[in-house]
């Protein structure tokens, strides 16, 4: 089928222009003024802006935590997503059992996503523990099934110590593969939570406290001095939360070093107050929410380019549960919020309509970006002729409230309960089939495609953007 969307201003990276656009086949076929085709269905955009798909690359469906399986799965996510105004997703696989290759976890994942996804998707590899076989095992990943990034962790179960964080940057900087990381110093963690809970204190607000800002920023800037180590390996580092933090990435970045960084939306708008209410569990999450001084500097970021994409990392247990195992304890509280219908909207509402950003930078930190960052691009997070047809499109005129009850999750509520949003994603086009229109979800379960990602290109992230978006 063919679809051509007419009278919208067009965004890119370097611009926004009043353009047409014509699909044909799942991808943009020809890009300019006053277009017009025979037998193409019109959508009519006028008013709005016509972006790339969003590009979520940091959620976690059907993720299972040791104590709790999160209760989104890949369709229900991926309906979130597109409902939301996102087109692709790249899931943080979860741990396999003790010892097991990394494909093991990947043949998991596929056969958890294929046939239900209703947008396309990829998965970053997951290190738990290192030895030869493993580090052998990576360049085949990358080259065979097209998983050009991996994550490990500093905190939790399978936490790598220093020897093997150094062993993995310095591997995967060899084969072209991104390294992400979870940065928090498990061993402060440790003994706060310990002292915290010895002295009766259980309580939310205690989950931050367990974790202040200073774990996490002495852990990034420790993963910057490993990667600098390691032959200058790329390093990203995921779900950023302080100031503190950003200001070690800032000064790796200045010395040159290869390092981009990732918010999410809750760490810009969503304060550690949120921990005194009443139902405070909902917010458990780590690294935790932030005292409110915090935002501005995160803010502060996004606006200077500090900040390279904001993603989300969904990762949802439903309320009642939390309180059923919690039961008073925050330690057993499963961590994780939703909010991958949410990204879109919020940060549109709150960057562009506040002033902050420009729609131009919130194209790349929504889309360009993650897609230069993780072997997508150029297929993905560009409007130009011969790119895969994912796009959203936003209203700017529309406001609407935040509410779980319209949501397309599996969760029983949402961090972002009562918001108000200025500007809304009405249109969201998946290889240019409509999979969600208004609010509702028409897509199709098992229509998204799996995605084998190219190595990583320092080249490509650091060149000038490339002002193509509009060529025919």
């Amino acid at each position: 089928m063919k679809r051509l969307i007419k009278n919208g201003t067009v965004v890119s990276t370097e611009a926004a222009r009043k353009v047409d656009l014509l699909i044909q086949d799942g991808r943009i076929s020809y890009v300019g003024q006053d277009l017009a085709f025979e037998g193409a269905e019109l959508i009519d955009a006028a008013g709005c802006y016509v972006m790339p798909g969003g590009i979520d690359v940091h959620t976690h469906f059907n993720i299972n935590v040791g104590i709790a399986r999160s209760c989104d799965d890949f369709f229900s996510g991926t309906r979130a997503a597109a409902c939301g105004g996102t087109t692709t997703i790249i899931d943080h696989m979860g741990f396999g059992p003790a010892g097991c290759s990394l494909h093991h976890q990947l043949d998991v994942y596929h056969r958890a996503a294929a046939g239900h996804a209703v947008i396309d998707y990829s998965f970053h590899g997951v290190i738990q523990h290192v030895d030869e076989a493993i580090l052998d095992e990576m360049r085949r990943m990358v080259e065979d099934e097209g998983i050009a990034s991996f994550k490990f962790y500093l905190t939790y179960g399978h936490k790598l110590n220093d020897t093997d964080a150094l062993r993995v940057l310095t591997r995967l900087g060899q084969i072209g593969a991104l390294t992400t990381v979870h940065p928090e110093n498990d061993a402060a963690i440790a003994a706060r939570r310990t002292a915290l809970l010895a002295a009766g204190h259980a309580a939310p607000i205690d989950h931050a406290r367990s974790r202040p800002l200073e774990c996490e920023a002495e852990a990034i800037a420790r993963m910057i001095n490993l990667a600098r180590l390691a032959d200058d390996a790329p390093l990203y580092i995921v779900h950023l939360s302080n100031g503190l933090g950003l200001n070690y990435l800032r000064l790796a970045r200045a010395a040159g070093q290869q390092v981009w960084v990732e918010t999410c939306p809750q760490y810009l708008l969503l304060d550690e107050s949120y921990y005194l209410r009443e139902d405070g569990l909902k917010f458990i999450l780590s690294p935790p929410l932030r005292p409110r001084s915090e935002l501005e500097k995160l803010w502060a970021g996004v606006m200077d380019g500090s900040i390279d994409t904001v993603a989300t990392d969904h990762c949802t247990f439903p309320y009642l549960q939390r309180q059923h195992m919690a039961q008073g304890d925050f330690s057993r509280c499963p961590n994780g919020l939703p909010g991958v219908e949410n990204r879109m909207a919020l940060l549109f509402s709150e960057g562009v309509m506040q002033g902050r950003i420009s729609v131009s930078r919130y194209v790349d930190l929504t889309s360009t970006m993650p897609a230069k960052l993780f072997g997508l691009w150029p297929h993905k997070g560009n409007l130009a002729v011969g790119a895969d047809a994912d796009i959203v499109i936003i209203d700017p005129r529309r406001s609407h409230t935040l509410r779980h009850s319209a949501m397309h999750d599996n969760a029983d509520y949402s961090p972002y309960e009562g918001m108000q949003c200025q500007g809304m994603p009405v249109t969201t086009i998946s290889r240019g089939e409509v999979v969600a229109h208004e609010g509702q979800f028409t897509g199709t379960a098992g229509a998204g495609q799996f995605l084998a990602r190219k190595p990583f290109d320092m080249a490509l992230v650091k060149q000038s953007p490339i002002n193509s978006t509009f060529g025919v």
